[in-house]
């Protein structure tokens, strides 16, 4: 089993910063794509930003130049850098992973989510 911890979220004033971290545990060969997703009341989750696990990023237009992903492969976790935060970024937070066990099946993984409020 896999379990992903999330941290890092909390209550901003708009044009501040926050940084999410999520720490992958369990019976795991490797990581394949890691990412993090928001869902915001009453809306659907939507990507944020991914990154393989060769350092490959993709990122929603919506936080390109303000949201900077990045992993620690060796410590199976990745991390969300929020800059110039907006009320419209507020939502709570799903880490993801794809997950690669020993026995070479793979299986997703979701974070219980950490909420991010950004205050006008």
């Amino acid at each position: 089993q896999v379990q992903l911890v999330e941290s890092g979220g909390g209550l901003v004033q708009a044009g501040g910063s926050l940084r999410l971290s999520c720490a992958a545990s369990g019976s795991i060969f490797s990581i394949n794509a890691m990412g993090w997703y928001r869902q915001a009341p009453g809306k659907r989750r939507e990507l944020v930003a991914t990154v393989t696990g060769g350092g490959r990023t993709n990122s929603a237009d919506s936080v390109k130049g303000r949201f900077t992903i990045s992993r620690d492969n060796a410590k199976n976790t990745v991390y969300l850098q929020m800059n110039t935060l907006k009320p419209e970024d507020t939502a709570v937070y799903y880490c993801y992973a794809d997950v690669t066990y020993y026995s070479g099946s793979r299986g997703d993984y979701w974070g219980q989510g950490t909420q991010v409020t950004v205050s006008s």
